[in-house]
C-alpha cells in the first residue's frame, strides 16, 4: 500500500520568520547553533534521528522534516503521511538508497529520501510505503544492519517488521512494561537487544522469537537509551535518574556488568577537578558549575536523564593529542542529557568533557525534552538535534569535540614525564654519587707510594687461623659451607649450551591451561609477595612464617630457605644480575641474600632507618637500594663483602648509607613505591596513605608530579609496564603503570599526561589487598580477587578476558615468566609435547599456603 505525501512548496516563504541559522558560533566555535525551528505542537518526548549527512525530527505534530546537515542551503524537506503526532524516527544503515521511517499510532512509514528529492525536482508528490497500520504508540523504531527488518518497539512488544515483504515477521513479548529502545547486535544480526520501563534489558534472536537472556532489575527508574558498541562488543544503558550502565557482549561473558556510573557524580568530579586545576581561564559563560553550587542545586539539574547515547569520535581529539592507546581502546559516547551533553571515556568510565546548555545563554534550548546525536560528520564535528522540554522548538547544534576537549582538558604543566631518560646525569644528581663511587673504587685499594709504617697488631695477625682441635673430623663439619642449593645455583656447561638467549614473540596469549600446584609451608603459613627473577629460571616468595623461599621456575625439586626475618616477608625482590635477592618484613628491616651462597650479605635496620621499612627494591641497575620508610623515600648506596675473616667474622663488612631522603607531599605514610632497574631511569613512583601518586625526579632530587585522588582508597602497589631482556616493547609503553587499591579496581596510567587511560573492575576485591603484574610483552594486566581466581585483562579491553581457577582462598599475589617462551624446549615432556608461550604463577590470601603454576598452549 502507498501513501502519498505532500512537499510543502510554500515552506520557505511561509515560515521562513520560524527558521532561524546562527552559523556565527559561541565560545571559541564549541558549539553552533545550525538552525531553530518553531513547531505549531510541542513534542518533547519522541525518537529523533541523525544521519551522516541528514537529520530527521517530527514538525508541526504529523510532517516529517528532514534537513541536510552538510549543505544546509538544500531545500528543507518536509514529508507529509501521517494524520497523527509521529513519535518515533530513524534512519537506515546503507548509504545508497538511504531509507528513513517514520512511526505515528496510525501507521508507519518508509521513506526513500533520494526518490522523495527525485519527485520533488519532476514536480511530482514523493511517496512513501507503509508497512503497518493501527500498531499502537510507537517509542522506538530501528532497521537492521542490512535494513531488510525494523525492529518496532509498540507498548510491551517488539514487532519485527520486513521491509520487503511488508508483513510482520516475529512478535517478542516478555517486558512487563513499555519498551523505550531496541537495538540489533550488529556482529550477530539475527540477535536483538531491547531495554524497558520495566528497568531491565532483554536479549531476542528473533529469527525464531526466543528469549537469550533476561536481566535482573537495574534502577529504580526506567531505563530509557541503549547503544550496542561493536569495536569493544559492548551494551551500553541508561535510565531516567542519570545511571549508566556498561555489559559486555563477549562470547562467553554471559552479559557481566563492567562498570556503573552515577552521572551525576562524575559531573560533579569532573567540575570540582577542573575548576581546581584551571580556576578562571574560562570566560564566565561557558564556566561549569562548581562543586557547592551543584550540592545546592541552584539551576542545577538534579539529575541526568540519559535521553540519547552515540558513538564519540575522537581521532582528531583526545586519542590524537595525548591519549597513548589507540581510538579503537579510548572510545568514547556521546550521553544526551536533559542539561546538556557529555562526553563519556568507555576506557576510564570519566567524564572528559561537559557541555551545559545553560552555559551558552545564546542557545535558544536550555532544556531539552528529546536529543539524537551523531559524530561521524566529515569535518570530525558531531551533530546534535533537541526538541524543548517546555516549549515548540527544535534546533541543531553542531559541535566541535576537539575544541571542547581543548578548553576543558587539565593543562600540562612543563615537560612531559617519560621513564626513558632524555639528558644525562646531573653533576648535582643523587645519581652521580653511584657514578662516582664506582670510578673511585680501585683508587681506594691502592697502596700508597711512602714508606709503610709498622701498625700496632694483634700477636696473631694472619687472616687464617689454623684450629688446634683435636682430629679433622669436627673442623670439617664445622667449616663446611651450606650445601642446600643444587649445584651452588650454577648451572651445568650442558644446560647453559642449550639454553639460547633470544626474543620471545610479542603476539602472545595469555595463561589458561593449570601446570602445576605446590604447598609451600605446612599448617596455614601464608605466601605474601613472589618475583621471578629476570631470567626467568627461579621464582622467589616471602611467605607468613618468617621465611623467602626460592624455587626453579617450574617448581621443581627442593626449594632454598632464607631464614631470618622476625617478621613476615612483605616483600622480596632479584637484583638486576640475579645473584642478589632482597626482602622486606613486618619486623621494619631490609635484608640481601646472596642466591649463591645463601647467606646474609647486608641488613639495613633501626639502627639506620627510624621507622619501618615498608617496600623497597633495587634501583638503577643494582646501584642503589630503593626503599620507602614512613613518609620518605631513601636512596641508599650499598656495598656487599662476602669475604671471610674468621677473626672479625662477627662485625659485618657489608655497609649501606643514605644518599637522600625525599618526603612525599603532605608528610604522608609511603604505602608502595616502583622504579624500573632493568635499565637507567630516573623516575621513583610512589603512593600515599592519603590516595595520592607522586612522581619523582632523581636526577634533579625532587617531586616531578603530585597526582591527587588516585583512587577513592589508599594505593595497595604500584607496578610498572618494565618489560623483560626477551621481548621489545615500543618506547612509549614503558611510560605506563597500573595502580590498585582495595574496593576500587585497578587504573592504567600514562605518565605523559599523569591521566587515567583506562580502568579494570571485572574481578571480585573488597577487603584484600590483591596484587597486579604486566605480562612480558606489555598486553595483559593480570590481579587476584577474592572470589579464589587470578583474572588476567587484556590492555585494550575493560573486562577480563581468561579467569583462572584453581585456588581455595582469595588470590592476593599474581607474576609472569619474562621467558616463559625461552623454556618450552626444557619442558615438552611436561606438557605433552605441547609449546609453551607464557607463564603466570599465583598465590593465595594470609590463608592459604599453594603456588599454581598456569602455562598457556601455543
Amino acid at each position: 500500500m502507498k501513501c502519498e505525501a505532500e512537499q510543502s512548496q510554500g515552506l520557505q516563504m511561509e515560515e521562513q520568520q520560524d527558521i532561524a541559522s546562527t552559523d556565527g558560533g559561541y565560545v571559541g566555535d564549541i558549539v553552533i547553533e545550525k538552525f531553530l525551528i518553531e513547531s505549531k505542537k510541542s513534542t518533547p518526548h519522541v525518537q529523533l534521528a541523525c544521519s551522516m549527512q541528514h537529520s530527521a525530527f517530527p514538525l508541526h505534530g504529523n510532517e516529517l522534516c528532514v534537513w541536510n546537515t552538510e549543505d544546509p542551503s538544500q531545500q528543507l524537506l518536509a514529508l507529509r503521511g501521517h494524520h497523527q503526532p509521529i513519535s518515533a524516527v530513524t534512519f537506515g544503515n546503507t548509504a545508497t538508497p538511504l531509507l528513513i521511517c517514520s512511526a505515528s499510532p496510525d501507521r508507519v512509514i518508509m521513506w526513500s529520501l533520494d526518490e522523495c528529492r527525485e519527485k520533488i525536482l519532476e514536480g511530482l508528490i514523493p511517496r512513501g510505503t507503509v508497512l503497518g497500520t493501527l500498531l499502537g504508540t510507537v517509542l522506538y523504531l530501528r532497521f537492521s544492519p542490512d535494513d531488510r527488518i525494523i525492529a518496532m518497539c509498540a507498548g510491551n512488544k517488539i514487532l519485527m517488521l520486513d521491509t520487503e515483504s511488508r508483513s510482520t515477521l516475529v512478535e517478542l513479548e516478555g517486558h512487563q512494561g513499555p519498551v523505550t529502545a531496541a537495538e540489533f547486535c550488529t556482529w550477530r544480526a539475527h540477535v536483538v537487544i531491547s531495554v524497558s520501563e520495566d528497568r531491565s534489558f532483554k536479549v531476542w534472536d528473533h529469527r525464531n522469537g526466543s528469549l537469550i537472556y533476561n536481566s535482573p532489575v537495574l534502577a529504580a527508574s526506567p531505563l530509557l537509551s541503549l547503544l550496542v558498541i561493536e569495536g569493544s562488543k559492548q551494551l551500553v544503558t541508561g535510565c531516567a535518574e542519570g545511571q549508566l550502565w556498561v555489559f559486555s557482549l563477549v562470547d562467553k561473558h554471559h552479559y557481566r556488568c563492567v562498570t556503573h556510573a552515577d552521572l551525576r557524580k562524575k559531573r560533579e568530579r569532573f567540575s570540582t577537578r577542573r575548576l581546581e586545576s584551571n580556576p578562571g581561564s574560562l570566560p564566565e559563560e561557558s564556566r561549569l558549575p562548581s562543586a557547592r553550587e551543584l550540592a545546592k542545586g541552584d539551576d542545577v539539574e538534579v539529575t541526568l536523564p540519559v535521553l540519547g547515547l552515540a558513538h564519540c569520535d575522537l581521532s582528531l581529539g583526545l586519542a590524537s593529542e595525548c591519549g597513548l592507546l589507540s581510538p579503537e581502546n579510548t572510545s568514547c559516547l556521546w550521553i544526551g542529557s536533559s542539561a546538556g551533553l557529555l562526553m563519556f571515556n568507555l576506557a576510564n568510565f570519566e567524564l572528559e568533557a561537559v557541555l551545559h546548555y545553560r552555559d551558552f545563554r545564546n542557545l535558544s534550548i536550555q532544556i531539552a525534552g528529546s536529543c539524537a546525536m551523531m559524530s561521524k560528520t566529515s569535518d570530525g564535528k558531531a551533530f546534535c538535534v533537541l526538541t524543548a522540554m517546555f516549549g515548540n522548538g527544535i534546533a541543531g547544534l553542531k559541535v566541535d569535540p576537539t575544541a571542547l576537549l581543548r578548553c576543558q582538558q587539565h593543562p600540562t604543566l612543563g615537560t612531559p614525564l617519560s621513564v626513558l631518560p632524555s639528558s644525562r646525569v646531573l653533576p648535582t644528581s643523587p645519581l652521580h654519587f653511584g657514578v662516582v663511587e664506582s670510578s673511585a673504587q680501585p683508587a681506594r685499594h691502592r697502596q700508597p707510594a711512602a714508606r709503610s709504617v709498622v701498625r700496632d697488631q694483634p700477636l696473631v695477625f694472619h687472616s687464617k687461623v689454623r684450629s688446634s682441635g683435636y682430629t679433622s673430623a669436627p673442623h670439617a663439619t664445622m667449616f663446611s659451607p651450606k650445601t642446600n642449593i643444587k649445584n651452588d645455583c650454577k648451572r651445568s656447561s650442558e644446560c647453559k649450551n642449550s639454553y639460547k638467549w633470544k626474543e620471545s614473540p610479542v603476539q602472545n596469549s595469555p595463561p589458561t591451561r593449570l601446570s602445576r600446584r605446590l604447598a609451600v609451608a605446612e599448617g596455614r603459613a601464608a605466601v605474601r609477595c613472589i618475583q621471578f627473577s629476570g631470567d626467568g629460571r627461579r621464582l622467589a616468595c616471602g611467605s607468613a612464617n618468617h621465611l623467602a623461599l626460592v624455587f626453579d621456575a617450574d617448581l621443581t625439586g627442593t626449594p632454598t630457605v632464607f631464614p631470618g626475618h622476625d617478621g613476615a616477608v612483605n616483600t622480596v625482590c632479584w637484583s638486576h644480575d640475579g645473584r642478589w635477592l632482597l626482602s622486606v618484613s613486618q619486623d621494619g628491616t631490609l635484608r640481601v641474600w646472596s642466591a649463591r651462597r645463601m647467606e646474609l650479605a647486608l641488613c639495613l635496620g633501626k639502627d639506620l632507618l627510624p621507622k619501618p621499612v615498608q617496600s623497597a627494591q633495587f634501583y638503577y641497575i643494582d646501584t642503589f637500594i630503593l626503599l620507602s620508610s614512613g613518609p620518605e623515600v631513601q636512596l641508599f648506596t650499598y656495598h656487599i663483602d662476602t669475604c671471610k675473616d674468621e677473626i672479625r667474622r662477627y662485625k659485618p663488612k657489608s655497609r649501606g648509607r643514605a644518599v637522600v631522603r625525599l618526603p612525599m607531599t603532605g608528610a604522608v605514610e609511603v604505602t608502595s613505591l616502583s622504579a624500573v632497574n632493568d635499565f637507567y631511569s630516573y623516575l621513583v613512583l610512589t603512593a600515599g596513605r592519603n590516595r595520592t601518586l607522586e612522581a619523582f625526579d632523581l636526577n634533579v632530587g625532587r617531586s616531578a608530579a603530585v597526582i591527587t585522588e588516585a583512587h577513592s582508597r589508599p594505593v595497595h602497589q604500584i607496578c610498572q609496564n618494565k618489560g623483560s631482556s626477551f621481548m621489545t616493547q615500543p618506547s612509549q609503553l614503558y611510560n605506563l603503570f597500573a595502580t590498585t587499591a582495595v574496593a576500587d579496581g585497578i587504573r592504567l596510567w600514562d605518565l605523559r599526561t599523569l591521566r587515567c587511560e583506562r580502568r579494570f573492575e571485572g574481578h571480585l576485591n573488597r577487603c584484600y589487598p590483591c596484587g597486579i603484574a604486566f605480562s612480558p610483552c606489555g598486553r595483559y594486566v593480570a590481579c587476584g580477587a577474592e572470589d579464589r581466581h587470578a583474572y588476567v585483562y587484556e590492555m585494550g579491553s575493560s573486562t577480563f578476558c581468561h579467569r583462572l581457577s584453581g585456588h581455595t582462598d582469595t588470590v592476593t599475589g599474581v607474576a609472569f615468566s619474562p621467558s616463559a617462551s625461552q623454556d618450552k624446549e626444557h619442558s615438552r615432556e611436561q606438557l605433552h609435547d605441547t609449546m609453551e608461550k607464557d607463564t603466570i604463577t599465583k598465590l593465595p590470601t594470609y590463608k592459604a599456603t599453594q603456588i599454581l603454576l598456569y602455562l598457556c598452549l601455543w
